[in-house]
């Protein structure tokens, strides 16, 4: 599955979570997109951004991935990705998709009494926050180089690539 309807599920999986346990799930399963991402671009997108996509993969210290406690009820969604088409569309609404996350869990942090959750939550917030600095560093990235390059003249603009 393409890696821009992937993100859209989560969000709308996100939004219809409305326990903290649900929001919980639904963190780690956007972590876990994030790092399937961030390793397929680091395989197969443009080279400028294959270093900071290699991060992305191992963003939250590598201690998601998909035998975290939270995904262990099924399949995570990340597990379906087959491609990533757009590289730019699907890096901005996966940086969308964990700024909502975000959000998501600064509300479980403060609305639970149990310190479990609560630690939790300030661990995956951690990890959204760190995956969303990676996917802006190449958002920006894509910027630049679109930026930097020279116009197409039969266009007028820059050219593909």
């Amino acid at each position: 599955m393409d890696a821009e309807r992937l993100i859209a599920n989560g969000r709308y999986a996100l939004a219809e979570a409305h326990t903290a346990w649900d929001i919980m799930r639904e963190a780690w399963e956007a972590q876990a997109l994030a790092q399937v991402i961030g390793g397929h671009l680091a395989a197969e997108g443009p080279l400028e951004l294959r270093s900071e996509a290699r991060g992305l993969s191992e963003t939250g210290g590598g201690r998601v991935g998909f035998d975290h406690p939270a995904l262990r009820a099924g399949v995570p969604r990340a597990a379906q990705l087959t491609s990533v088409g757009d590289t730019r569309a699907a890096l901005t609404a996966l940086g969308v998709l964990l700024g909502d996350v975000g959000i998501a869990l600064v509300g479980v942090a403060c609305a639970t009494g149990e310190d479990g959750l609560y630690w939790q939550s300030i661990e995956a917030i951690d990890a959204a926050d760190e995956a969303g600095d990676r996917v802006r560093a190449m958002l920006h990235r894509l910027a630049v180089r679109e930026r930097d390059r020279p116009p197409d003249p039969a266009r007028g603009r820059a050219g593909p690539g």
